[in-house]
């Protein structure tokens, strides 16, 4: 388990449940929408999907299965299959602060969406897509120390089905210092300490139950502070 400490500028926070729901969707999350990240609670239930993803029930349903796993690093250049088994059993553990991103492979994105359907399909997603977007599914597993380093993409959720993620968000007009070979945790343990506070990343540590809302556009970087299980929804 990794714990860190010190100021930041938190995420902004929304919760939902019963009749209010309806409210949040209409008029909170617009406002957010297209300029700030923001995180969900309560819009959603998935005590179901979160049983599925247990250790045991996921080696005994794909444990023989193979998996994808990219390099670690801004530009994800390396892919590897192995079993799914292997995948837990050998390269599921803790990060070294030393380890470059292109050596560390990670399981996330690169989901057959055939062979785990019957998972995904379990899962219940934010009741909310912007306008003229659809949601696909990036269903990830990784071990403390774990991340990836800055980049972009378009917007989504992500959230946390087991242990924690931290999160580090720049707007689109403020590009973070970080070398793209370089993981989440080096950054943290070196750069991070020493900024200004002008520079200072957006932040936020999601939990099970909790979702985070990107924006569009906006740089960000993620640290497994456990091992984490965790999906994302990409709209596009």
């Amino acid at each position: 388990m990794l714990e860190f400490s010190g100021a930041f500028t938190k995420c902004s926070d929304l919760h939902g449940s019963g009749s209010s729901r309806t409210l949040i969707r209409r008029l909170s999350l617009f406002r957010y929408a297209y300029s700030r990240p923001v995180i969900l609670r309560g819009l959603t239930d998935n005590t179901r999907f979160r049983s599925s993803c247990s250790k045991w029930t996921l080696l005994e349903e794909y444990g023989e299965r193979r998996v994808r796993l990219s390099t670690a690093n801004t530009y994800s250049y390396r892919k590897v299959d192995i079993p799914f088994r292997e995948y837990v059993d050998v390269l599921l553990r803790p990060q070294s602060a030393d380890a470059l991103g292109s050596d560390t492979l990670y399981f996330f994105g690169d989901n057959n969406f055939t062979e785990w359907q019957s998972l995904f399909e379990q899962y219940e997603s934010p009741p909310y897509v912007l306008p003229r977007t659809s949601g696909a599914y990036s269903f990830g597993i990784a071990g403390p120390g774990t991340g990836v380093p800055f980049h972009w993409h378009g917007p989504g959720y992500s959230e946390v089905i087991y242990g924690r993620k931290r999160w580090f968000l720049y707007p689109p007009d403020q590009e973070p210092h970080f070398h793209p070979n370089r993981t989440t945790l080096s950054w943290v343990l070196k750069t991070y300490p020493n900024l200004p506070e002008s520079e200072a990343p957006l932040e936020c540590t999601i939990r099970p139950g909790e979702v985070l809302y990107f924006p569009d556009r906006w740089w960000h970087a993620t640290l497994n502070l456990d091992t984490s299980v965790f999906i994302s929804t990409f709209l596009g």
